[in-house]
């Protein structure tokens, strides 16, 4: 049997599918498991021993236009898959389907052109994402069992890159922090992560920042008066970046790509929710994660992907949690885990 899985979207949305990949090959042991995915996500899946083939569908240059869609489908159908699960819910996505012609599509009710696949699926807005995509399995996953953490192999990474930096430091006393997003009102406001990053290191803990070549600006202003912060922005990829976590104690990040890193690393992560709110079902579930957010406002959430300006002009969302209530739950978060080791 031949499967193949597409999901074009951000890195955050390829880690959350993992947990799809990782049960179709459970389930169905002996069958290929192929992806499609943007160039920009493809060492996630590379790094998965449950893929076959990385296809990269490059629709913002090589395939891009109805004629890059319609050659690179042809490609596809020439493939002859039996099954083809869309958790992406683009209308892109359900064009490629039909027009790759497997025996089997799967997608969401509610995405884009959902009559192309032959079996929609209930899209469950209250459930988390990872729930959701598995769902397109046509299983009952229960409030428990469909918390399948993502797998991705660490064997390939240099890690003496990550390693040289760190030797110095005391490895159980490594937080990670990860200010940036792609969208503004989505991220914790920078001064605040700075108060936050020097209480810590005045507790005896020394601060990593990840990110994105992006997010270096945000980081230096962290990191700019002290020395004891190392920024990794723009020097670590995807899995290097979850190797730099698996030596970390904890990860602070914005309801971002980050949060579900940590997922891959399985370490505890406080996600700081500013425009959007848990519900929407991207909040971590590993033990020992938390979620943190002001939530006393009419105008939260302001929408599920967030903007690039408040909408309300305040941003009141972000400032009103201030970071003393944060670096509370930080210390609840430290003092489980250390009882939990001790």
């Amino acid at each position: 049997m031949k499967i193949l899985v597409i999901q074009t979207a951000f890195p955050g949305d390829a880690i959350l599918t993992m947990p799809l990949i990782q049960e179709i090959k459970r389930i169905y042991n002996s069958a290929q498991v192929d992806v499609v995915c943007i160039p920009s996500t493809s060492i996630i899946f590379r790094t998965s021993s449950y893929v076959n083939e990385v296809i990269e569908f490059d629709k913002r240059n090589k395939h891009r236009g109805f004629s890059g869609l319609i050659k690179f489908a042809n490609y596809i159908k020439s493939k002859e898959y039996d099954k083809i699960y869309s958790p992406h819910r683009s209308a892109r996505s359900a064009v490629l389907t039909f027009l790759s012609k497997p025996k089997e599509s799967y997608s969401f009710d509610k995405s884009s052109l959902n009559f192309l696949y032959k079996n929609k699926i209930k899209y469950e807005s209250d459930w988390h994402e990872v729930r959701r995509n598995l769902s397109l399995l046509g299983k009952n996953y229960s409030d428990e069992s469909w918390k399948i953490l993502p797998e991705l192999s660490l064997s390939d990474v240099k890690k003496e890159v990550v390693d040289a930096k760190i030797k110095v430091v005391d490895q159980k006393k490594i937080i990670a922090v990860a200010p940036g997003s792609v969208w503004a009102t989505k991220r914790y406001p920078i001064n605040y992560f700075k108060v936050i990053s020097e209480e810590l290191i005045q507790n005896g803990y020394k601060i990593v920042i990840i990110g994105g070549k992006e997010d270096k600006e945000l980081a230096n202003e962290i990191s700019v008066d002290n020395k004891e912060i190392i920024n990794f922005c723009g020097e670590l990829n995807f899995i290097e970046s979850i190797y730099l976590l698996t030596k970390s104690i904890l990860l602070i990040s914005n309801d971002s790509a980050p949060t579900h890193l940590a997922m891959c690393a399985d370490i505890p992560v406080l996600t700081i929710y500013c425009s959007t709110v848990p519900k929407f079902g991207f909040y971590p579930y590993n033990s020992g994660s938390r979620v943190i957010s002001y939530d006393n406002l009419e105008c939260k959430p302001c929408g599920i992907h967030g903007y690039n300006k408040c909408p309300e002009r305040h941003f009141n969302c972000g400032h009103y949690l201030k970071p003393e209530r944060v670096l509370d739950e930080i210390n609840s978060i430290l003092m489980e885990r250390y009882s939990m080791h001790n």
